[in-house]
């Protein structure tokens, strides 16, 4: 939502603003007026850095910058859309020149491969360089254009009262007493300054909270996304849908194109808060529930479609976030080509950056500094040998292909038949990679909201969240349930534990299903090799899985562990330590900027349980008011989701290896794995028969030596 008024506030003190002209928009038959400005739609969604950093997101760099914004003279005044028009010059140019160099340094790299001449080796650091600074000031740029977003249509705290009743113009500058709402403030001091700290919200009702919305700086807050968030542990969707559009009804009519006025702010806030919820949470809280959904479409058509223009944007909203589907949980929805370009463009700078530093990032240690020996070789691959004496039908579940199967050649369709064998013909490089973009094929669909209240979903802190036998129908929500009652849950995190626990029970089947302790050799040191591939890749995810299944009771008592390599067990104990690592602090994989330039896909389970933990205790305080700052540090951690998400995996998909995983996956994921071990006889401590007959003769002997 882009106006040329704002509050106005510290940063814009000196601000003249210009009157604005009416526009005179029709748009099937009706006339309305509405602010040129709008026609400028970009998203409104804080992002996930303004959950987890809060405050700090805009640093002192980013408020000096916006003060020198529009002048040309230092004795010049600031002007809003002097600031609008320079910044958006500045950002368009340093992106056209940052993507001319991008392709620039592609040609250069192509041209190295080829020819591996000395020139293009010199250039290529200096370029490398180059693209490093250009990519700092465009992120600078575009964090300077979300503050000054975030700057906008915001009232003063003594005016939050007003925001709660319907009140006609005459009476909503009216300001009651701020006590009704029942806000809890603490005051901070800046470590910088001696001057009076910042109030910083700290409790408030379930109103109080939702009328805090429209404060002036709950953007710059970091307010709004830790509230879209959080909001479902005190309010329905529902309820607060009904909150917005209550507001929109109430001052839509009455609201003018002045922006000083109450009115005005309160309305053009609404539609900035009601955008970015469709934006941020469209998969989890309108995919899931159509009476939401209708009763939002339906008012935006017939309430405010007729009177203001952003009523047609959000319309093209929603349609847009219906088609892309319920499936992608995190997708923006850009209305403007150009930033649809400019996203795509950004996705080929992080993959080219993160070609630039993989060789170095394999080298380099674990960013906790656990310094690991790195392990060399394996032992003897066994080769493809006799077809194997026993049966293992009766045991497994029939076993499910779905429309992959089609798709790919006969040899790889039957992956039952291959068995673990095609597992020994790839690198443990390879099937990491392939295992990490399956892995990522579900977690980029998860959303920061499905790891609230899991213990209303049954999950518990084991390796197991759920019984295999327990389906998501039978799951009793009526126990340890945070949410509100009527508080509609998506479960997409059962679905990802299950995922989980079938790479975790394939890894264990494949092992005991080996029928010599020699291939059971070379699975353990594959599977250990491919899981220190996978954490030093930051897929911190399919790394515990494969742990989980290593430790299955069955597996760790196999006597192909005896003989296995002394680097590659070393192995084992560099997981358990990363599992300990991870399972130490909630935001450890968020510390440094590694996450913010490599690829990271976090444990589910172990993220479900740090969510868990901080839910613990009570949510509310003695009078009924909301504890924030529990629920700000709920937000703080759960944001990580969109952040791993924002840095895909760029690793070159080889479909029929994936297509070979996921079969063998389905084919083990309910099988049980005591009875697999105990139709294969490598699976137990062979004693000779010389040594056997020997034991029996010397206890018959101090048997007969008793009677004597």
């Amino acid at each position: 939502l882009q106006s040329n008024g704002c509050c106005i506030g510290p940063g814009f003190a000196e601000e003249n603003i210009k009157p604005q002209e009416e526009t005179i928009i029709k748009i099937a038959g009706n006339s309305y007026l509405v602010s040129p400005n709008l026609l400028d739609f970009h998203s409104c969604s804080p992002g996930w850095s303004s959950a987890f950093y809060g405050a700090e997101c805009f640093d002192s760099e980013v408020h000096s910058y916006m003060k020198n914004l529009g002048k040309q003279k230092s004795s010049e005044s600031q002007n809003i859309d002097a600031k609008k028009v320079e910044l958006e010059q500045l950002l368009m140019m340093e992106t056209k020149n940052y993507r001319k160099t991008i392709k620039f340094y592609q040609k250069l790299l192509q041209k190295e491969r080829s020819t591996k001449g000395p020139e293009t080796k010199s250039v290529l650091p200096k370029l490398r360089g180059q693209l490093q600074e250009m990519k700092s000031k465009v992120q600078f740029l575009e964090l300077v254009k979300k503050y000054m977003q975030a700057k906008q249509w915001g009232v003063e705290s003594c005016v939050l009262p007003t925001v709660i009743p319907n009140r006609r113009a005459d009476t909503v500058d009216v300001a009651p007493d701020e006590s009704s709402l029942l806000l809890y403030y603490n005051t901070e001091k800046h470590p910088c300054h001696n001057q009076n700290g910042r109030r910083v919200l700290q409790a408030g009702t379930p109103l109080g909270l939702m009328a805090y919305l429209y404060s002036r700086n709950a953007f710059l807050e970091g307010y709004l996304q830790q509230f879209l968030y959080t909001f479902r542990y005190f309010c329905t969707q529902e309820e607060f849908l009904k909150f917005l559009l209550d507001r929109i009804s109430s001052t839509l009519s009455s609201a003018s194109l002045d922006p000083s006025t109450s009115l005005t702010k309160i309305c053009n806030r609404s539609f900035y808060i009601l955008q970015a919820w469709i934006e941020d949470c469209y998969s989890v809280d309108f995919a899931t529930n159509t009476d939401l959904f209708c009763t939002l479409k339906e008012f935006i058509s017939s309430k405010v479609a007729p009177l203001n223009g952003y009523g047609e944007r959000l319309l093209s909203l929603l349609e847009d976030a219906s088609a892309r589907g319920s499936g992608s949980a995190h997708q923006c929805s850009n209305m403007d080509k150009c930033e649809d370009e400019g996203e795509e463009d950004r996705k080929t700078l992080h993959s080219l950056c993160k070609k630039l530093s993989e060789d170095d990032s394999r080298k380099a240690c674990l960013f906790f500094k656990l310094h690991w020996k790195l392990s060399k070789g394996m032992g003897p691959i066994a080769q493809h040998q006799k077809e194997r004496l026993y049966t293992i039908s009766s045991v497994l579940p029939k076993p499910c292909y779905n429309s992959f199967t089609e798709e790919f050649p006969v040899s790889f369709a039957k992956a039952d038949e291959v068995g673990p064998y095609l597992l020994i013909e790839y690198s443990a490089q390879e099937l990491c990679c392939q295992l990490t973009l399956l892995q990522q094929e579900v977690f980029k669909k998860c959303h920061p909201v499905h790891f609230l209240n899991s213990r209303a979903l049954g999950v518990k802190d084991k390796c197991v969240a759920l019984q295999k036998a327990v389906s998501t129908e039978t799951v009793s929500l009526k126990v340890c349930n945070l949410f509100l009652s009527k508080c509609t849950q998506d479960q997409y995190l059962l679905q990802l534990l299950r995922n989980a626990d079938s790479i975790s029970t394939w890894i264990a089947a494949e092992i005991v299903t080996c029928h010599t302790s020699k291939l059971q050799v070379s699975l353990l040191s594959k599977f250990l090799l491919i899981a220190k591939c996978c954490y030093e890749q930051r897929n911190f995810a399919t790394a515990m899985q494969i742990l989980a299944g290593l430790e299955n009771l069955i597996v760790r008592q196999l006597p192909a562990w005896k003989i296995l390599p002394a680097k590659v067990a070393e192995i084992m104990e560099e997981l358990k330590a990363v599992e300990v690592f991870l399972k130490s602090d909630s935001l450890c994989l968020m510390k440094g900027e590694r996450f913010k330039t490599l690829p990271t896909i976090p444990s589910a389970h172990v993220l479900a349980m740090h969510v868990q933990q901080l839910e613990t205790g009570g949510f509310t305080m003695t009078n009924g008011a909301h504890k924030w700052t529990k629920l700000r540090n709920i937000a703080k951690v759960v944001s990580q989701v969109h952040a791993f998400q924002e840095n895909p995996y760029t690793f070159t998909p080889d479909l029929k290896l994936q297509s070979y995983l996921r079969q063998r996956i389905t084919h083990f994921k309910d099988a049980d794995i005591s009875a697999l071990a105990a139709d294969n006889c490598a699976n137990f401590h062979q004693i000779p028969a010389e040594k056997h007959s020997r034991k029996i003769q010397d206890t018959l002997r101090r048997m007969k030596a008793t009677f004597q």
